[in-house]
Order: C-alpha cells, then sequence, then structure tokens
C-alpha cells in the first residue's frame, strides 16, 4: 500500500522530472503538472505539448514529456491503471532505471529497496563498506550484505552527509564523526 503523501505515480513522475535537475525546480514542475492531471489516466490524456509546458524549465524537459506520457499510457494499458510494486516490472518502463525503481518501491509503495546514487555509491565504497565500480552494483553489494532494516533510510542518510560532510572532492574528513573507521578510498585531498 502506498504511503498517504507520496502515491506511487507522483513518485515515479518526480524522480523522472528531478534527473539532472535541481530538486526546488522539479517540485515547481510536479506541482504544475499534477495540478493538470495526477494519475497515469490523466497524464495519458494531455498533449506532449501541454506537458512540456508544465514542467519546463527541468532539464531535458522534451523528452521528459514524451517519457512520462508514454510511461502513463503503459501503465494504464499494461498495468491497469496502477504503478507496478515491484522493481523487476518497473524495469520494464522504458527510462526506468535501478533508482527510480527502488525510489517508487520504498517511498511510493513503502517496501523495501535501496536508492543508490552517486552519494551512497561513493561513500560506501570511500568507507570500504563495499567494494564496486557501479551504483548497481553497490546496490547488489549492500543487498547481501547491510540489513534490510537499514535499507530504506541509507540514501537519505548519506544523501544529506555526502552534501554536508562527505563531498565528492576534498570531503570534510576532520569534521567526520567516522573519520577513525574510514578507509578513505579514493581520497586525494581532504580537509
Amino acid at each position: 500500500m502506498a504511503s498517504r503523501d507520496h502515491s506511487p505515480f507522483q513518485v515515479l513522475v518526480s524522480c523522472i522530472l528531478s534527473l539532472r535537475t535541481q530538486d526546488k525546480t522539479t517540485t515547481a514542475a510536479s506541482e504544475r503538472l499534477f495540478s493538470l492531471a495526477s494519475t497515469p489516466p490523466g497524464i495519458a490524456a494531455l498533449p506532449v505539448r501541454t506537458i512540456q509546458d508544465a514542467i519546463y524549465p527541468v532539464g531535458f524537459y522534451k523528452v521528459k514529456a514524451k517519457r512520462i506520457r508514454d510511461i502513463s499510457g503503459v501503465i494504464v494499458k499494461k498495468y491497469g491503471g496502477t504503478v507496478p510494486d515491484s522493481i523487476e516490472e518497473l524495469l520494464k518502463l522504458k527510462g526506468v532505471g535501478r533508482k527510480t525503481a527502488n525510489l517508487v518501491v520504498t517511498t511510493g509503495w513503502n517496501k523495501p529497496g535501496i536508492c543508490v546514487d552517486t552519494h551512497v555509491h561513493r561513500i560506501t565504497n570511500r568507507w570500504g563498506y563495499v567494494s564496486t565500480k557501479t551504483p548497481e552494483q553497490t546496490e547488489f553489494a549492500l543487498r547481501a550484505g547491510l540489513p534490510k532494516k537499514y535499507w530504506k533510510e541509507i540514501n537519505g542518510l548519506l544523501v544529506a552527509f555526502g552534501q554536508g560532510i562527505c563531498k565528492p572532492i576534498s570531503p570534510w574528513c576532520s569534521k567526520c564523526v567516522l573519520e577513525g573507521f574510514c578507509i578513505r578510498a579514493g581520497v586525494t585531498r581532504s580537509r
């Protein structure tokens, strides 16, 4: 069952909009679009140009508008208007990758999943918790080693940590409470 605050469809659309776009811009675009239509049948019925106008200025807004409408149509036709609740089915939707699928499952459906973005990938490798080359490898390594009760939380915790302390370049190791435990893999310069 979806949480009261985040319908799986709205999570899916917002996640698609968020790729290569700042959070503030994504939020405003999502609100404009959802004021026009907030369900798969509603979005599928909108002209692509209307979706483009609603989501501008998100990055790649023309491509995203078509993709959102196409995905909405597939959800209506193939899934009876309900967003799939499994990663495997979500990955069948064109343009939906593992990060988006995990986000829909965890935030929209309140099920376990691990959203691996650049922060989760970088930080868990930097700590030495995993030793992987890609976010997908990191997801599977975390699924194998991280207790399931932490799966949903790790992304939010590490995104904030990665933006404030464990930055990609010149992290604030001197301010980090984990400094004594971290192997600092890949860190050549820190503060």
